[in-house]
């Protein structure tokens, strides 16, 4: 595959990455009330989930997912199901006045899996692995190769612009210390915005 068509493909995907979607604010979200640390654990597992969307388009398979509408619309109703459930959480955690609670083993791999879970079913990143992916692929060409050299620009954009939000987040944070109020706030406003990106999936 040539740097160039590289290149024009990460141009394309870099403005998808950084217009606020569901992985966005849910990272967001969590290096607001928890730090560095548990958005980076987030963007980890956002990663790792896209991972499974670029072996799938390795493999063939979504090609096959792309020409099923029905399996589409089930995998897409999947996602936007899992986004409501993950606003109402940040809803419900925002009406709880029980401060910053210490970050146990258990929490961060729930992090991490939520973040995974969030990629997997986000229906945003399901369109560029179907539809956006194989307009850079050529078909003289090893198909699995291309479409994993293309994943892993476009994962390895994802790791970049996410870690850089966290630390932004984090470094405003530090300055101005979240109290139990402000975290009450951005839970609620994230959730919020999870819910009209929901709506918008859905409509």
């Amino acid at each position: 595959m040539e740097h160039t068509n590289l290149l024009l493909f990460a141009a394309t995907v870099l403005p998808l990455i950084c217009t606020p979607g569901p992985d966005m604010l849910f990272v967001a979200s969590q290096a607001m009330s928890g730090g560095l640390a548990p958005g980076l654990r987030s963007t980890a597992g956002i990663c790792a989930g896209y991972v499974v969307h670029s072996t799938l388009a390795a493999l063939g398979m979504a090609a096959v997912i792309a020409a099923s509408p029905l399996l589409f619309a089930a995998l897409r109703w999947l996602g936007i199901a899992y986004l409501s459930y993950l606003a109402f959480r940040l809803l419900a955690s925002s009406m709880r006045a029980d401060g910053k609670r210490p970050v146990s083993s258990n929490v961060s791999a729930g992090q991490f899996r939520r973040g995974f879970l969030t990629a997997v079913l986000n229906p945003k990143g399901m369109m560029i692995y179907f539809a956006l992916l194989p307009q850079f692929m050529r078909h003289d060409g090893s198909i699995a190769l291309q479409a994993s050299l293309l994943s892993a620009v476009f994962i390895g954009l994802c790791a970049i612009v996410y870690a850089l939000l966290c630390l932004f987040i984090a470094k405003v944070g530090s300055r101005n210390e979240f109290n139990d109020r402000r975290r009450r706030w951005i839970e609620a406003i994230a959730g919020c915005l999870l819910l009209v990106a929901a709506g918008r999936l859905a409509t």
